[in-house]
């Protein structure tokens, strides 16, 4: 990958990679930890992408692989809860949205991931099971119980958009 190469693929999904790993992690020092990883993972990587969807699906999965390691880390397991919530918010224009981020924060890592990929980055479940090494079923799965779950913490009426 050539150096214009390069800063096109950062400057079209720098925002992506710190959306996942923000939602994965729950810290936006965190998130700004993975999105460096991340391009410089890419920056040596010697592999050639096939094209947009090809590099997009492989930044997906290597951040995806970067938090895992990092939620897996003997640090973070033994951390105190108020060193790994995020220490600034990002601002919202409405209060559902401030309420749906916490909401969404407050879920166990492996239904946030799934919500993320699912509603934010827009993927279908088939290619979310072929990033996150699952089967399909496991995904909705997971999608199913992550909704179940919001609509306890926000308690109102959740509408399944599918």
């Amino acid at each position: 990958m050539d150096k214009t190469e390069f800063t096109h693929a950062v400057e079209r999904y720098q925002d992506m990679v710190y959306r996942v790993a923000l939602h994965a992690l729950g810290s936006p020092q965190d998130a700004d930890d993975a999105v460096q990883e991340v391009f410089l993972r890419l920056y040596t990587a010697r592999k050639p992408f096939e094209g947009e969807e090809h590099l997009r699906r492989w930044l997906l999965r290597v951040t995806v692989n970067w938090c895992r390691d990092v939620l897996r880390s003997p640090w973070r397991r033994t951390a105190p809860l108020e060193d790994r919530l995020p220490a600034a918010e990002p601002a919202f224009e409405a209060p559902e949205q401030q309420a749906l981020y916490q909401a969404v924060l407050s879920l166990p890592e492996r239904y946030r991931i799934v919500l993320v990929l699912f509603y934010y980055e827009e993927l279908p479940v088939k290619e979310i099971a072929a990033l996150l090494g699952l089967e399909v079923s496991a995904v909705t799965t997971r999608l199913s119980r992550a909704r179940k779950k919001l609509k306890e913490v926000l308690g109102e009426v959740w509408q399944d958009e599918q």
